[in-house]
């Protein structure tokens, strides 16, 4: 990338997007629900839960952050992370937890679109955009390197102490760094200069141009399909886990080492080498675009649902290693996809109600993501983890192939 836009600011938001991603919980979440006692069916209920309060809040929030301000959303947004987080580390109750995962989807919801929304107009004012996808693909690979850091620390802990609860409350502590990073960003990038210039500016008229820009087929089309693999990497990743469980338990036994422990700095170390993969996915997202430059959203969409069926294959019969390197690709097309088509709604949306469009994209996602967890979880109760990948994976191909052939009809007729 140009050495001229590694500037100061740049430096922040790639700070931003680490410090987000030390979530050292997150490479344990699963494991450390079903140490509780939980079935797979109510960690589908938890997981849906998140989702839909997210998604109701998607969209105002977005329209608050565009109107009130991007940076006093995101911080915010910080602050209500780090009270889930204490939630889980201090209870030991099932609708403790499930209220933690009510707190962490409203906060999402704050977050989400807020700080692509600032960068993009950072961007914008700097005459950058031309650069858009390449910019925050680097960006983006600095989230994936803190995820890298974040799994192999959280594995570290666990190996010395055995204990999931106590990595809640560390995760707390990179959370507020970034409240006071937050605010230290430049207040020319918090509104967009349209909202600025306009005292007449409303919510009710804000919402008039999202629908208006939001009905457009090219716009719709783009949220719609980076929503949908997005809601299925995210409703699904998290069981990623039980099959590094599987891996842990083909290695030898280190001498006196606990098996909680052991497994834990296994899973730590297999997240360490996917995050590091999905960093240089991010990174070199616009050269993959530039080789591969018709319908790439549309073949990575197939492609990660294809590796979702595979795993769920080789998950029934137990060949962990084939399971743990198809999961891994989802994970790594999901990263080439996000810069991508980031920029590409970015193209086509006006900047002021930019960071709305991005949260009615998380609104999409999110309803899609509930609905995946849910059903994932039941079908993993009746039919095991397995049969759940292969089900809820050919599902959702279907649908993708049949929303694929539709468009192409659709876009002949108007065309003709």
């Amino acid at each position: 990338m140009n050495s001229i836009l590694k500037n100061n600011q740049y430096r922040k938001f790639c700070a931003y997007g680490f410090l987000k991603n030390l979530r050292f919980f997150d490479a344990f979440l699963i494991l450390f629900l079903i140490d509780k006692g939980m079935t797979y069916t109510q960690i589908g209920i938890l997981y849906a839960s998140r989702e839909i309060i997210t998604n109701l809040f998607e969209i105002p929030s977005g329209l608050i952050a565009d109107t009130y301000g991007r940076k006093k959303s995101l911080a915010s947004a910080l602050l209500i992370f780090s009270i889930s987080f204490l939630i889980f580390w201090l209870s030991s109750n099932y609708w403790f937890y499930l209220f933690a995962f009510i707190i962490f989807g409203l906060a999402d919801a704050f977050r989400s679109g807020a700080h692509k929304g600032m960068m993009m107009d950072y961007l914008k004012l700097n005459n950058w955009t031309e650069y858009k996808s390449e910019y925050y693909g680097n960006t983006r690979s600095w989230s994936q390197r803190g995820s890298a850091i974040s799994a192999l620390l959280a594995g570290i802990l666990i190996f010395i102490d055995g204990n999931y609860q106590n990595i809640f409350i560390y995760s707390a502590i990179p959370y507020i760094i970034n409240f006071f990073l937050i605010l230290t960003y430049p207040s020319n990038i918090d509104l967009s200069e349209k909202t600025k210039n306009k005292d007449d500016e409303t919510i009710l008229r804000r919402i008039k141009a999202l629908f208006k820009i939001i009905k457009k087929k090219s716009v719709l089309t783009l949220v719609s399909t980076s929503a949908f693999h997005t809601a299925y990497l995210k409703a699904l990743k998290d069981y990623i886990q039980a099959i590094m469980l599987g891996i842990a338990l083909l290695l030898p036994n280190i001498k006196d080492a606990d098996i909680d422990g052991q497994n834990g700095l296994v899973i730590g170390v297999l997240y360490f080498i996917i995050y590091i993969l999905t960093a240089y996915a991010s990174q070199y997202s616009s050269i993959i675009l530039k080789k591969v430059p018709t319908n790439l959203t549309r073949k990575t969409l197939f492609l990660g649902l294809i590796f979702g069926l595979s795993c769920g294959i080789f998950f029934i019969y137990e060949m962990w290693i084939w399971a743990f390197i198809s999961f891994t690709l989802i994970f790594i097309i999901e990263n080439i996809r996000k810069p991508i088509l980031t920029a590409f709604v970015a193209d086509q949306v006006p900047n002021e109600i930019l960071a709305s469009v991005y949260s009615a994209q998380s609104q999409l996602r999110t309803l899609f993501s509930a609905i995946i967890a849910f059903t994932f979880g039941v079908f993993a109760d009746i039919w095991g983890i397995g049969s759940a990948f292969v089900i809820v994976s050919g599902i959702m191909l279907i649908l993708s192939i049949s929303m694929s052939f539709s468009s192409t009809i659709y876009n002949k007729k108007t065309s003709n």
